[in-house]
């Protein structure tokens, strides 16, 4: 912990500059859960990944999910690699046998969602047909099964605004590494990185964070339902708007035992509720993802298609760039709907033990 003394008082609203000069060896974090993030080495570079709290692996900060800031990352790597990180390009020069690539993220981040990858990168750049830049760096190794996949995100983000509203941030992308580089996906801000070429719903999955999870971001870790929940239920709701099953068969599914393949992953979606992780090592548990999705359908079943449209995209609005926790958006909800009754969805579903009743139909 660094706690910075200034020389005098500060002046409420006025603003100030503090500088750390620091240095280290950034260093991989093991979480609870068993997973890495931190600084994670790959076979030609390294990428440094955040959630919950890795980010403190390689830089100095407040590294809680509420304190937002904007950021400048410049990185200098061998001569041959590429530095890539959140925002937008802004500046790259080389010296000798070093070059030097600057980022600048001109939106507020949570620490967590900060992103540095260096290594041999094929990069590109496209724009949606709203003019939105989109930029992406990949492995040469997985540059061909990524291919068709990435060429998806202008659509992916154009077809999320019709459900969220209008992208948050002033680029979209993705980073693709080598399966095993990084072990998983992660919604880092701009351009999510993934273990190598995902698929279009885990593509999905990742972009629609932007909305839940970036511009929104949860106060607390134990709010993180808000985050994979939502995002969840996008895949959800590509499915139902690409011809491969509606949303309501999906919650069949789950709650039938029927939704993955083996028991115990089935079994693992009533361990507890999603908004009452019991402990670190569960917030990203299988509660938080699918019934938390479960707790966004039931909403959706008791408002219809237009309200939860609207509901949506108001809650990503009135949030935009900043936090908000569980009772915010229980609030949010019964506020948009006044005349609705949503206490079983909250009891039974968000909060409540084990698998609830199976709700009547509306």
């Amino acid at each position: 912990e660094l706690t910075v003394r200034p020389a005098k008082a500060l002046e409420r609203g006025r603003t100030f500059r503090v500088v750390v000069r620091y240095s280290g060896a950034p260093v991989t974090v093991t979480d609870p859960d068993g997973s890495e993030e931190g600084w994670l080495r790959t076979a030609d570079g390294a990428v440094a990944l955040g959630q919950p709290t890795g980010s403190m692996a390689w830089f100095p900060g407040n590294h809680h999910p509420s304190d937002k800031a904007t950021y400048t990352v410049t990185a200098t790597v061998p001569k041959g690699l590429r530095a890539v990180s959140n925002g937008e390009p802004a500046g790259e020069r080389t010296k000798g046998d070093r070059t030097a690539f600057t980022w600048r993220t001109a939106e507020p981040m949570a620490s967590y969602l900060a992103l540095l990858a260096v290594g041999r990168y094929e990069t590109g750049r496209t724009t949606t047909r709203g003019g939105l830049p989109v930029h992406t760096a990949v492995d040469p190794r997985q540059a061909a099964a990524s291919r068709a996949v990435l060429a998806r995100i202008p659509e992916a983000v154009e077809w999320a605004e019709g459900w969220f509203g209008p992208y948050p941030f002033s680029s979209a992308g993705a980073v693709v590494e080598r399966p095993g580089d990084a072990g998983y996906a992660l919604e880092t801000q701009n351009r999510p990185v993934f273990a190598g070429a995902p698929d279009t719903l885990l593509l999905v999955h990742e972009l629609v964070h932007q909305w839940y999870g970036n511009s929104v971001t949860p106060k607390t870790w134990r709010d993180m339902w808000l985050n994979e929940g939502f995002a969840t239920y996008a895949e959800w709701l590509w499915r139902e708007d690409h011809g491969d099953g509606t949303a309501q068969e999906t919650f069949d599914a789950l709650y039938a035992g029927t939704y993955f393949p083996d028991a115990a992953a089935n079994e693992a979606v009533w361990s507890f509720p999603p908004a009452r992780p019991p402990g670190a090592a569960h917030i990203s548990g299988a509660p938080v993802y699918q019934r938390g999705a479960m707790v966004l359908h039931g909403i959706r079943r008791t408002v219809g298609d237009d309200a939860f449209r609207a509901l949506l995209r108001g809650w990503a609005a009135e949030h935009r760039h900043g936090n908000a926790d569980t009772a915010d958006f229980t609030a949010y909800v019964e506020r948009s709907a006044p005349d609705e009754d949503f206490d079983a969805v909250w009891s039974d579903w968000l909060y409540g033990e084990g698998r609830p009743a199976r709700p009547s139909e509306p």
